[in-house]
């Protein structure tokens, strides 16, 4: 069996030959590898080993890339059918089932080949073991070679390099008979939570829903099982205490929450519950302790699907919770009230959830991405510097409706063609500013008509940003902006504004211990702001927060089944976390 200590010790020559069938028929990567800067030899973690190897693969010429990727044999192609593929990819398409395709499947995939080769000039790559190690299904590849047909050139070739990345990851994985500790634990945990839904489609999980209550119900299962002292609470969030010895000591808390947006992916929110479940557990098997009480938090609801009200459950842990909310209906009239008795829980013990700041340490969120950055940069974690503020307007335009064939242009009070104007207002005013994004996210032409000038017209505006002072400045002028549209085109306009939500910065010493701890796993460090928003925001109004970000998959998409993160990424980021909590006083 081959070492990390064998390839940091062996001469350039049986270094290059050890890992010649890691990038398909190309040794250059290997030799560039090896003598990479800083990145080169010794390696002083696997990781560290393969970012080199994708380090040189980044550096290279776009030619070079571009050989790389005509090197890889196609799915199920003559190559394939004729036996002439490398043992590796052998052995890979074999573990999908390609060498068992029907004629039919096999036509489909001869078709789908043609088609992308004709389109991008190079073959469709796919790491066909999947997320979690295991093969994808005959059909999900189809479907994968088929929506990625519409990319355009440019994405498509980024992400055949990042899909012959997660192959060599996993052939380093086979080559060094790495065992992991918590990605395939966390990714299967992930699964069979994910498989509960309220829609016989895709994956929704709401508030106080039978399918929320059986998540709980696991959550606690698996953090008893884990070592901890479990109970879920008269909101629904899901508390598991790991106690240190010193019965006096403070408490880090971490956590995310279980429900989900509907259709939405298995990994937002759960990822922050399900690792460091996994880490209690692994510390639970040594008989370790921290100095610490850490405490793990499912928070019940944090996405406001059913009762349209966010963060519920870190709202009643900061002691902030609108007991108001209570008569919120669904769209079924069940009000909250209704909903919480229903399911067992006591409303009147709410307000005993929340927690005392001088008891905390702080806390620390392990979250998907949900965004492109990490991806592009590939890497597997990176650490949050802030939650982005945000600011939501419902706007109402109203000009008049009139004939669309007798009405002049220069005479007309047309609310669509002013909301226009502001959606590229907001465009421009939003681009080009740092973590600054704007959003007009709805539009409507209620009662709208083919010959009608539209005489009304309803959108909606979310301003976000890291910093408050930037949050602001662009919301004055977008504001003013549309004042002066509305002004211009004889338009009248109403806004309301429907949330206001300061940045949640994250505390210098706790991202500096992530940071710290990125880099002993031999990767390095990136720091992004966050801009979606996450439990941790509310947990800021009362301790010390932090962030960790995880990869996301599929160009960063979130809140959509295509959601996708690796069991890979799950265990850098769950290796990060221990060693976070070991090193934390």
């Amino acid at each position: 069996m081959t070492t990390l200590t064998d390839l940091n010790s062996c001469d350039a020559a049986a270094f290059v030959d050890t890992l010649r069938g890691i990038y398909e028929h190309s040794p250059w990567i290997p030799e560039r590898a090896l003598t990479g800067g800083p990145t080169g030899r010794p390696f002083a973690t696997v990781a560290a080993l393969k970012h080199a190897l994708q380090t040189a693969v980044t550096k290279a010429s776009v030619d070079e890339q571009l050989g790389l990727i005509r090197a890889h044999p196609e799915l199920a192609g003559k190559a394939a059918i004729a036996g002439e593929l490398t043992q590796e990819s052998t052995k890979e398409q074999a573990r999908s089932g390609l060498n068992l395709c029907s004629a039919e499947e096999y036509a489909t995939l001869h078709k789908l080949n043609a088609d992308y080769n004709a389109r991008f000039g190079f073959p469709f790559i796919l790491a066909v073991k999947g997320p979690d190690g295991n093969g994808l299904t005959r059909s999900a590849i189809i479907d994968t070679f088929t929506r990625r047909l519409k990319n355009q050139r440019q994405d498509e070739m980024a992400e055949s390099l990042r899909q012959i990345h997660r192959i060599a990851e996993l052939r380093i994985n086979d080559l060094l008979a790495l065992t992991p500790a918590f990605g395939p634990t966390v990714m299967q945990w992930a699964e069979t939570i994910g498989a509960w839904s309220e829609a016989d489609d895709g994956l929704t999980c709401s508030y106080m829903t039978g399918v929320h209550q059986r998540t709980a119900a696991q959550l606690a299962t698996w953090m008893r099982e884990a070592g901890m002292e479990t109970a879920i609470d008269a909101v629904g969030n899901v508390v598991g205490r790991y106690l240190s010895l010193d019965p006096d000591a403070r408490t880090l808390m971490t956590g995310s929450h279980y429900d989900t947006v509907r259709d939405g992916g298995k990994y937002d929110g759960r990822l922050g519950i399900l690792l460091p479940i996994a880490v209690v557990r692994h510390l639970h098997e040594r008989g370790e302790r921290l100095s610490y009480h850490l405490e793990v938090v499912g928070f019940a609801e944090e996405e406001g699907v059913r009762f349209r009200s966010t963060f519920l459950g870190s709202n009643a842990v900061i002691g902030q919770f609108d007991m108001a909310l209570l008569e919120q209906v669904d769209a079924a009239g069940i009000t909250m009230l209704q909903a919480l008795t229903a399911a067992g829980h006591h409303p009147e013990a709410i307000a005993g959830i929340a927690r005392n700041p001088a008891d905390l340490l702080g806390f620390v969120e392990v979250h998907i991405e949900q965004g492109p950055v990490l991806l592009e940069r590939g890497l597997a974690v990176g650490v949050v510097t802030a939650i982005a503020g945000s600011s939501r307007y419902l706007v109402e335009l109203t000009g008049l409706a009139s004939h669309a064939g007798t009405t002049p242009m220069n005479m007309r009070k047309d609310a669509a063609a002013a909301a226009a104007e502001i959606v590229l207002l907001v465009e421009r005013r939003c681009s080009g500013a740092g973590s600054l994004v704007g959003t007009v996210g709805q539009l409507q032409v209620p009662n709208g008509s083919v010959n009608v000038i539209p005489g009304h017209c309803k959108l909606s505006l979310d301003i976000r940003a890291a910093d408050d002072a930037v949050r602001h400045a662009a919301v004055k002028d977008i504001l003013d902006g549309i004042e002066a549209i509305c002004g211009r085109r004889h338009v009248d306009m109403q806004i309301e504004q429907i949330v206001s939500a300061p940045a949640a910065p994250c505390a210098p010493a706790l991202m500096e211990r992530l940071g710290e701890a990125i880099e002993r796993a031999g990767l390095p460090r990136h720091e992004l702001a966050s801009g979606a928003g996450h439990d941790a925001m509310a947990m800021a109004k009362i301790t010390d927060v932090a962030m960790l970000f995880v990869r996301c998959g599929n160009g960063g998409i979130s809140h959509n089944r295509l959601e996708t993160m690796t069991a890979d990424d799950a265990e850098m980021a769950a290796q990060v976390l221990l060693d976070f909590l070991r090193g934390l006083a």
